[in-house]
């Protein structure tokens, strides 16, 4: 109903519950939301690299955003997805840092399985943050009820 009052101009559209639970409800597939996930990380880390010259706290921030986001847009079937995405994400995101250049997340000497280890130990927060949040998220939208 509220799309044909939207589409011929009367009345609201949504209201306050209605978008909370868009909110809470997510809809996109969850390759989508990897996909994405995926894409945001790793435009995160390019920037700060080409600033910073290293992956420092504003990637560890927005890591955590970022996991955030994908627990809350997924649909419920896909769960499992954004549920073991977070490690991955992060080790893939080190894995393809560490292969153009190991000073930004080691010593310039290391190895580049060197680098992956220490990338992980350096950003060992922001990874057990950015999965609690994850993770809490999800379990959130599973037990409890809409808003």
């Amino acid at each position: 109903m509220s799309d044909v009052r939207a589409r011929i101009g009367h009345g609201p559209v949504t209201t306050h519950s209605e978008r909370l639970s868009v909110l809470w409800d997510g809809h996109t597939r969850g390759g989508e939301v990897a996909a994405l996930a995926t894409a945001l990380t790793l435009t995160v880390a390019t920037v700060e690299v080409t600033l910073a010259g290293r992956l420092g706290l504003f990637f560890d921030l927005c890591f955590v955003v970022i996991c955030l986001v994908a627990a809350l847009m997924v649909r419920k079937r896909d769960f499992f997805t954004v549920g073991v995405l977070p490690p991955l994400l992060m080790f893939a995101t080190m894995v393809l840092v560490a292969l153009n250049g190991t000073q930004v997340i080691a010593s310039p000497h290391d190895s580049v399985v060197q680098a992956v280890v220490t990338g992980l130990a350096r950003h060992s927060v922001a990874l057990l943050a950015g999965y609690a949040v994850c993770l809490l998220a999800l379990l959130a939208r599973q037990r409890l009820p809409r808003p």
